[in-house]
């Protein structure tokens, strides 16, 4: 079955990861986040450890280890994590990226545009914050 829009399970785990965490009055570990997100565990630090190399999180080792949050929940957007993830969004006139087309009028009437622009638009106005 096709999906006219799907989120990479990178980013997926990236943004429930950082949610779980700003929930928590604790650190949660890699296995946790694993653990809820049904995803593997290597996957989820490799994850975890690029949101703490852009100074999202703070990490730490040992039986009471994992990770909590650098930033105010309420100025970390889900734009950011979705970005440091996927890199920026990038903004196209035709879903193609074809600088000249053989028709007059666009097929797709710039539908993948406005969704795209609406998702970035989204994720810019949600924070952390709102969803603990």
């Amino acid at each position: 079955m096709s999906k006219v829009v799907a989120i990479s399970e990178a980013a997926s785990i990236a943004l429930h990861g950082m949610i779980l965490i700003a929930r928590s009055e604790s650190p949660v570990n890699v296995l946790q986040i694993a653990e809820l997100t049904g995803a593997s565990r290597h996957h989820v630090a490799k994850i975890m450890q690029r949101l703490v190399k852009n100074n999202y999180l703070d990490s730490f080792r040992g039986p009471a280890g994992g990770f909590i949050l650098k930033k105010d929940p309420k100025k970390i957007t889900l734009l950011e994590i979705y970005q440091t993830i996927e890199g920026e969004i990038e903004i196209t006139p035709c879903p193609l990226n074809k600088q000249i087309c053989p028709f007059d009028k666009c097929i797709m009437n710039n539908v993948t545009n406005k969704m795209t622009l609406q998702f970035r638009e989204h994720m810019k106005n949600q924070t952390l914050d709102q969803f603990i």
